[in-house]
């Protein structure tokens, strides 16, 4: 495996003087191929904030981020849109599927975008709501959809385009604990068979050690400590850890 993603320095901050607010304040993490790593915190540690800033949503104060070892920050706004929308699939803890578009063009959209056209476009999304388990909803719109269900059609969504990497904010949070269950088997499912990146936002420790492989956390904008997860929670070094088990 090689190292998928990078960043230096990363550094986000809003304000000025005594009014300034430090959401990331000098981040530097290394992310391989194909981990599946949980990025964990108290609330307003920056860890939504590093989210964004891997996935290219929003730019930094200063340092760098690389994905493949390209500096994405060097592209100007529309090549980092392209790149993004290539790279990176997105699962939000809203889901942000579009309200009055069934299931099958939800999934649809970024292929379309992409230049896919339109039968294999179909197809293609017919086979990704499958694999969810979304098949017999395809002409469903959101609003018909249990709240497991949207996030399952966001998922494959968010995997049209074939990203290398999927990044998750908080994507069980909504959930009930059977829903949540089924959701990280589905995850678990796609990092092992399509060998997808997945970098996951949450609070909640049940579901990092249920299913990553390595963990990230982040105190007051900085990362307090990274690793194995049975490395991390089995022998925490930093206070914020400690405090969170």
């Amino acid at each position: 495996m090689g190292t998928i993603l990078k960043t230096e320095l990363l550094k986000k901050y809003y304000g000025t003087g005594e009014n300034q607010v430090r959401a990331l304040d000098g981040i530097d993490l290394s992310i391989e191929d194909g981990e599946f790593i949980a990025v964990v915190g108290t609330s307003g540690s920056g860890k939504s904030t590093l989210l964004h800033m891997l996935g290219g949503l929003d730019r930094p104060t200063s340092g760098k981020v690389y994905v493949d070892g390209k500096d994405i920050f060097s592209l100007k706004d529309d090549a980092l849109c392209v790149f993004r929308r290539r790279k990176i699939g997105f699962v939000f803890q809203t889901f942000n599927l579009v309200p009055r578009t069934s299931a099958l063009k939800n999934v649809a959209l970024p292929m379309m975008y992409n230049g896919v056209r339109g039968a294999a476009r179909t197809q293609r999304a017919r086979a990704l709501l499958d694999m969810v388990e979304m098949g017999d909803r395809t002409g469903h719109v959101p609003s018909q959809l249990s709240g497991g269900q949207k996030q399952r059609v966001a998922i494959a969504r968010a995997l049209a385009t074939q990203p290398e990497m999927l990044l998750c904010d908080e994507p069980t949070s909504a959930l009930d604990p059977l829903t949540t269950k089924s959701m990280l088997a589905l995850l678990t499912d796609i990092n092992k068979k399509l060998g997808v990146t997945i970098i996951i936002i949450t609070h909640e420790l049940s579901v990092v050690q249920a299913i990553c492989s390595h963990v990230a956390v982040i105190s007051e904008g900085r990362l307090a400590e990274s690793g194995a997860v049975a490395d991390v929670f089995g022998s925490p070094r930093s206070a914020v850890t400690k405090l969170l088990l």
